[in-house]
Order: structure tokens, then C-alpha cells, then sequence
């Protein structure tokens, strides 16, 4: 599948916002984050922002971005339809757990652990997208959501990590062993991911498809078109083994093999605490290229029409 700037930057950022709010009302409705109202206020507003950056970026994905409230309708069958409702509920105890913090100086428990279950939600839904699309084999897949998940609670616990060694130290680390864990769980599941990919071949075939296979060989007798269409170009689109296997290696040092040395080196004590901040943007970056690599590397069935491998 060719992949679309709007929708890498919209899984990317959003992942990470909704991250970001998950740790914020699970962790200060236990009271393990400080009470500062800047603080609180700041990292509230980074991820409401990336939220809303990252929602915002993808209707620009649509034909008619101005109809895009019509999805909402379609939430008993659409995954698309449950992700806009989770996405916009997720805003109101968002809202609340911001504003009680503003106004007590510790946000709402209740509001805070609301707005962490509707971000996992959120971000279910997001990944179900993809994972319920069977003619695409790479995106139907059981660790897709898995992966969507675990890059969510890494990317939000880091860069809020980031953010809290600017008061709290201590807190700080507590959030960098966090980060390490789901880090390290994120990164197993990419490589069995990848391996899945790399070592199954989809169940459809051009004999299958067309329903002749009983006839023997099922093969093009030509192209069906004499140049590159829409859909090839959309959902045909290649990228070839090599420069995949780069890529791969750079999205894996840059999301995590990198940002989890300086986890290890921030608890083992001889990396200072501030160093945080540029592991969540090593993180967020790799996480960019990661997500560029699992659209590009997905192909739709459809090109067996043109004679291609699914």
C-alpha cells in the first residue's frame, strides 16, 4: 500500500497522545506523578495536542474531509465509525481530569482513570482498522493490534518521561523502568510480526480468485492495462527487500534499540535523567519510519489481477 504522510503522522502522533493521557490518569489517580498544576497542565496539553494534531491529519486522507462526521453513524459495523466516537468521548473526561487539576491541583481520579480506558479503546479501534482488513495479509494479523497497543504505552510512557525529569527525577525513572518494559515487549512483538510476514504467504491466488483453478494454471494471458493505474499505484505499491530490510534495522535502532540503551543507562545511574528528552524524540522519529514501513509493506489482493503475488 502507498503510504500516506497524513495517516504515518496521524497513527504516530495520536499513538503517542494517547499514550501519554493513558499514564497521566492511571498513574495520578495512584498518585505517583507531581502535584505541580504546570506540570500537569503541560503534559496534559502536549497530549491533547498530539491527539488532536494526529486526528486532524487524517482527514486530510479523505476524498471529502467535510463529510467525515457521516462515519460516526456506522459505529455498529465500522471500526473507522468506533474509533471517531472512542476519539471524541475520549476528549470529555480529558477535559474534567484537566480542568480539576487546574482548579485543585490534582486531577479527578475518576476523570483520570475514565480518559486511560478510553485511550486504550481508541487506540484498539484505530488498529482494528487494519487488523479487520482481510484482503491485506500483512495488516490481518493478531499482533497488529498487539504492537498498536504496546508502541502506544511505550511512545506515551517515554515522552511523558521526558517531560517529567524536568520536576520530578525520581518519578522520572519510575516512568523510564515503564518504558523499558513496554519498550522491550513492543520490540519482540515487531520482530515475530515481521517474521510472520516474511515466512506466510496470503491465502488467495489468482486461481482462487477467479475460480478456475479445477482448470489447471491460472496465469495472465496479458496486462490489463498498458500503464500504471490507481490501484496499482495505490495498493500496489512496492518497496523492494533490500531497502525493507534497511529500513527495518533503522526504524528497530531508532524506536528502540537506542532509547532503551538510555533507559538502561538512566537506571543503571551513569546517564543523567535528562537524557529522557531526546530518547522520546529517537522514539517518536524510528516509530514515524516504523509506521511508514508497515503500510509500505502491505499488499492488497487486489493486484492479483495484474499478475502479481498477494
Amino acid at each position: 500500500m502507498k503510504p500516506a504522510s497524513s495517516i504515518v503522522f496521524f497513527t504516530t502522533a495520536s499513538g503517542a497522545g494517547y499514550g501519554m493521557l493513558f499514564w497521566l490518569g492511571l498513574l495520578s489517580a495512584l498518585g505517583d506523578l507531581p502535584s505541580s498544576t504546570a506540570y500537569g497542565m503541560t503534559a496534559l496539553f502536549i497530549a491533547l495536542a498530539l491527539i488532536t494534531l494526529g486526528l486532524l491529519s487524517s482527514t486530510y486522507h479523505l476524498g471529502h474531509p467535510e463529510r467525515a462526521w457521516r462515519a460516526l453513524s456506522q459505529w455498529r459495523t465500522s471500526w473507522l465509525s468506533r474509533e471517531g466516537v472512542a476519539a471524541i468521548a475520549t476528549y470529555i473526561p480529558a477535559v474534567i481530569f484537566g480542568l480539576t487539576w487546574l482548579l485543585t491541583g490534582r486531577g479527578s481520579p475518576l476523570a483520570g482513570v475514565l480518559a486511560a480506558a478510553l485511550a486504550v479503546i481508541t487506540v484498539i479501534c484505530t488498529a482494528m482498522i487494519y487488523a479487520s482488513l482481510k484482503p491485506i495479509r500483512q495488516w490481518s494479523n493478531r499482533l497488529v493490534p498487539a504492537f498498536y497497543l504496546l508502541a502506544s504505552l511505550f511512545s506515551g510512557a517515554i515522552c511523558l518521561a521526558g517531560i517529567t525529569s524536568f520536576v520530578d527525577p525520581i518519578a522520572a525513572q519510575s516512568l523510564g523502568l515503564v518504558s523499558l518494559f513496554f519498550g522491550a515487549a513492543g520490540a519482540v512483538v515487531k520482530f515475530a510480526y515481521w517474521r510472520q510476514i516474511d515466512t506466510t504467504r496470503g491465502t488467495s491466488t489468482a486461481a482462487s480468485a477467479t475460480g478456475l483453478g479445477h482448470l489447471g494454471t491460472v496465469r495472465s494471458f496479458e496486462a490489463p492495462h498498458t500503464d500504471e493505474n490507481y490501484l496499482l499505484k495505490e495498493m500496489g505499491f512496492r518497496i523492494a527487500r533490500k531497502h525493507a530490510a534497511k529500513l527495518r534495522a533503522y526504524a528497530l535502532l531508532a524506536t528502540f534499540a537506542l532509547p532503551l540503551a538510555i533507559l538502561i543507562g538512566i537506571l543503571a545511574g551513569p546517564v543523567p535523567v535528562n537524557t529522557l528528552v531526546p530518547a522520546a524524540l529517537l522514539a517518536v522519529v524510528g516509530m514515524l519510519l516504523e509506521r511508514w514501513l508497515f503500510f509500505a509493506e502491505a499488499t492488497h489482493t487486489v493486484v492479483l489481477y495484474y499478475g502479481r503475488e498477494a
